[in-house]
């Protein structure tokens, strides 16, 4: 198959700003879709035009009967840069098309205000829940955060103050490389009441003020980041859990007996891409691991409520799978053990007797590690100090063989 598909970016300098061989694909294309803002900007056309499907999950029935024709895609700044040619690719491959990238908002803003690419952090909020932005709030970081619409602007300067950055700097870019572009600049704790357009931009520089919260993305959160009753996978016995899982890019993983979620909370924090699917029955649980998932930036979290193992029947097969309750139950290893990948990490804690005699015989069936963890906190005793032991946790950590 030939090359029909060509992606095109474009800003808001329109067709003046568009390359002699963007032009070209465009005067001889047979199709155009776009979005009616991109639409606009273009001379008088012969080409049969299509506006984006709404919602835009339709793209696929909109794109795929045109493959054979010469057919123009108009996206936004850089296709590839959170645009439309990840989701394209999805279905045609990349030897069918052709892209051309225009400038992307991050390049823009980034020489507005005169800031190093590399030295930020580039997220978007576009399509995202605004909390997605958490993990990204660290002290003297700069942030260039592509957003929904002009609610993004007052919702991150909620977060921020919330996080005790109030005194950051937010600096909104509207419509840019257009005529109506507009700068504009306030903290985050006296956020401005003016209308924005809801094509803005942000660059915000994180200030944290004295007592502000600061939350590492390295595993082993202080426990009281989490809102929970006590069925928490405590700090040190996380970050120690949840290097034997190992989180990578793009990688899937089952919380079972999630408790308040803490596992996959952290998770989903650790590297780009990651999923996690946590099984709960607890319905105030349910309501903690949902608001954990909020407050430390990890809205993608799927919760699902009921009972193992019967929840886990047809949910996708995971790369690493953490047993935190109810390793003892009927089915639920078993299923687990099943359904992860080869390859994958299994992790599973316990604290009663009964529970490591269910870890010796998983460890002499299926091999692997068991690790027993005891860690001590320092707590008064009358005038006096002392190292006051928790209680011990057993660890069972195996791969999966290939």
């Amino acid at each position: 198959m030939t090359r029909w598909l060509t992606i095109i970016g474009m800003g808001e300098d329109g067709w003046g700003g568009l390359s002699a061989r963007a032009r070209q694909a465009i005067e001889t294309a047979d199709v155009i879709v776009g979005s009616s803002r991109l639409l606009a900007y273009l001379p008088r056309t012969d080409a049969e035009i299509h506006e984006w499907p709404q919602p835009f999950s339709a793209v696929v029935e909109r794109i795929s009967p045109l493959r054979g024709r010469s057919t123009v895609v108009l996206a936004t700044g850089d296709p590839l840069n959170y645009g439309v040619a990840r989701k394209l690719m999805e279905f045609i491959p990349f030897g069918e098309m052709t892209i051309i990238p225009h400038l992307s908002a991050f390049s823009l803003a980034a020489a507005r205000v005169g800031w190093s690419l590399p030295d930020c952090d580039t997220l978007t909020l576009h399509g995202r829940d605004a909390a997605h932005i958490e993990p990204f709030i660290q002290p003297d970081t700069r942030l260039i955060v592509l957003t929904a619409d002009r609610t993004t602007v007052t919702e991150a300067a909620r977060r921020l103050t919330a996080r005790g950055f109030g005194k950051s700097e937010i600096t909104v870019l509207e419509n840019m490389g257009g005529d109506g572009e507009r700068q504009s600049r306030f903290r985050a704790d006296a956020p401005s009441t003016e209308d924005y357009s809801d094509l803005n931009t942000l660059a915000i520089r994180c200030i944290a003020s004295p007592g502000a919260t600061i939350l590492s993305r390295l595993a082993g959160l202080p426990d009281e980041a989490f809102v929970h009753d006590g069925q928490l996978t405590k700090r040190e016995v996380r970050a120690a859990t949840l290097a034997a899982l190992s989180p990578t890019p793009e990688k899937l993983l089952w919380d079972v007996g999630a408790g308040c979620g803490s596992i996959s909370v952290e998770w989903m924090r650790a590297a780009r891409g990651t999923q996690a699917i946590a099984f709960e029955s607890n319905d105030e649980r349910l309501a903690m691991i949902a608001a954990n998932a909020d407050a430390l930036g990890t809205p993608r979290l799927r919760i699902v409520a009921g009972a193992a193992p019967a929840t886990l029947e047809g949910q996708p097969a995971p790369d690493a799978v953490f047993i935190g309750g109810g390793i003892w139950i009927a089915g639920v290893f078993e299923q687990s053990w099943a359904a992860l990948k080869p390859g994958g990490n299994m992790v599973a804690n316990v604290v009663t007797i009964e529970g490591e005699l269910h870890l010796y015989d998983l460890h002499e069936k299926h091999g692997g590690d068991i690790v027993r963890m005891e860690v001590s906190h320092l707590t008064a005793v009358g005038r006096l100090r002392a190292l006051r032991p928790r209680m011990a946790v057993t660890q069972w950590r195996a791969q999966k063989p290939w």
